[in-house]
């Protein structure tokens, strides 16, 4: 799955299309993957730098209205968006979604990922009314492009039902999630971890309106499959177990929560 709107799914948009055989494996691409690099370890100041170096070379190798361009832009406002720089991140997602929809044309699944990009942006800073149009319209662009089971699709029904929760929008949120849940068990397999992170997204959303009884086995089932595929002592494993703590406390099962939440506590001890 290329997107999402929790923390961890948030991917740098990484074009390598349109690229021209001279260029491929030369320095652009080089500062690219140092970005990415830089990127997943938390390393933004240097990350800016280099992505700065990046988005110079595009320019001056394809000029300033190509795809690549398009993709040192992004890059450098996913920097921004994430180190709360907004301002700065919005007219760089601004002016990659426009060179995009000119270079690929506007129903292209890249055009959809910019779409989801710049909506996620709007998300993070509570402006739900900007960002729902652009979630439907990247929903809209994969459905069309992939078919209604594709896993990209899921994705974006996920990041819609996310704002609608954000909200408290429930009914609204309750179909897209397990639409998106259904998709992504049959294209993935009931035990991959994108099917965790479903069943946690909807169990959280039966808890939140205090049915915690259909919450319970979608936590549990989520944890198991992380436990399996993750490792038991993975960050998210952790999460997870947290989560069923809450739901114990809610329901009046103190001691149990009392050993969930020390277990995370565990786990989050060890990765520090």
């Amino acid at each position: 799955m290329r997107r999402a709107t929790s923390a961890l799914g948030v991917l740098l948009l990484i074009l390598c299309t349109g690229i021209p055989a001279h260029a491929q494996g030369t320095e652009w691409e080089t500062l690219n993957d140092e970005v990415m690099s830089l990127y997943r370890q938390g390393r933004y100041d240097r990350a800016v730098v280099v992505a700065k170096k990046a988005l110079e070379v595009a320019e001056q190798t394809v000029g300033p209205d190509h795809p690549t361009v398009a993709t040192s832009l992004n890059n450098l406002a996913e920097l921004y968006r994430t180190q709360g720089q907004y301002a700065e991140a919005e007219a760089l997602y601004k002016r990659s979604l426009a060179i995009l929809e000119k270079a690929l044309g506007p129903d292209h699944p890249t055009v959809a990922t910019s779409l989801n990009n710049l909506a996620l942006l709007y998300y993070a800073q509570g402006q739900y009314a900007q960002a729902e149009p652009l979630y439907k319209h990247s929903l809209a662009i994969d459905d069309k492009a992939y078919g209604p089971n594709h896993p990209d699709v899921a994705t974006d029904l996920n990041n819609l039902a996310q704002l609608y929760y954000a909200q408290g929008q429930y009914a609204q949120a309750e179909p897209l999630y397990k639409r998106s849940l259904a998709i992504l068990e049959k294209a993935l397999g009931p035990d991959h971890p994108d099917v965790a992170q479903s069943l946690n997204n909807l169990a959280l959303l039966y808890a939140s309106q205090g049915q915690y009884a259909q919450a319970e086995p979608l936590y549990k089932r989520s944890l198991a499959i992380l436990e399996k595929a993750l490792g038991p002592d993975h960050p998210d494993v952790a999460t997870s177990l947290e989560n069923i703590a809450e739901l114990y406390r809610k329901t009046g099962r103190a001691e149990e929560a009392e050993e969930l939440a020390k277990r995370a506590a565990a786990i989050r001890a060890m990765k520090r």
